[in-house]
């Protein structure tokens, strides 16, 4: 068992016991994914949903864990790389991605982690909200892209089970078109470095195990058919023909 499952399990036994917060309710909305205080570091993103507001299809102790632990992680050691080099101080989180290897050196692998991390996770809130349907328009994209959605379906669960290890399952848009890829651990499209097909990301998928091993355990396959039943369809959209 790698250091992450072993953290994220230990972490979850804590919850059970009742030794960490209760689920809140968050009510703002996560309105931009790059979002910095007053003294320009970043932050969590807040959340438009409660904790228990996917369930039973992303469970509350998973999502509380997910978020508070694992996302604060990765805004913290961002913010820990950024103070190493004053220069990038105040740069958005998409100019520093999209920097890639033009970044200093010395911190060049802590942002591309970290600042992956916030904004693949601050992108994935904003994508979930149950009991939203494709439009007649977007089912038109779907097929004309895909055939047909059943087809688009089995084509990004195919993304999402054979990026091996850790990693997310993407939906871009480029050059007009919807292409489905997968990135390993935070990497995301929007980073400029050779390994990842670029494009502007209209639906992402967390398929690291602390996303869903609580209420799936190793059943990724189950947990990317239940994604469909959380995904904010209308965002999609939003994003797609923006």
């Amino acid at each position: 068992m790698n250091t992450s499952r072993k953290d994220f399990l230990k972490t979850g036994a804590m919850l059970a016991a009742g030794s960490l917060i209760s689920t809140p309710l968050i009510k703002a909305a996560v309105s931009r994914t790059e979002l910095l205080s007053d003294d320009f570091l970043f932050s969590l993103p807040k959340l438009s949903y409660g904790f228990n507001a996917l369930e039973p299809h992303i469970d509350a102790r998973t999502m509380e864990i997910h978020y508070t632990k694992h996302h604060q992680a990765y805004v913290t050691k961002l913010n820990e790389a950024i103070a190493k080099e004053p220069s990038l101080k105040g740069k958005g989180l998409e100019q520093l991605l999209g920097a890639g290897n033009n970044l200093p050196e010395n911190v060049r692998e802590a942002i591309r982690n970290n600042g992956g991390g916030h904004w693949n996770h601050s992108f994935f809130w904003s994508i979930l909200k149950t009991g939203t349907k494709p439009s007649e328009k977007m089912h038109a994209l779907i097929e004309k892209n895909f055939h047909n959605m059943d087809e688009f379906k089995k084509e990004f669960a195919k993304a999402a089970t054979g990026q091996f290890g850790s990693g997310w399952a993407w939906v871009i848009k480029q050059d007009n078109k919807l292409v489905i890829t997968s990135t390993p651990n935070q990497d995301n499209p929007l980073m400029g470095i050779p390994e990842v097909v670029k494009g502007k990301p209209v639906i992402g998928l967390d398929v690291w195990e602390h996303a869903y091993y609580l209420n799936y355990q190793n059943r990724r396959a189950d947990y990317i058919n239940a994604f469909w039943n959380v995904l904010n369809w209308q965002k999609v959209e939003e994003l797609v023909t923006k």
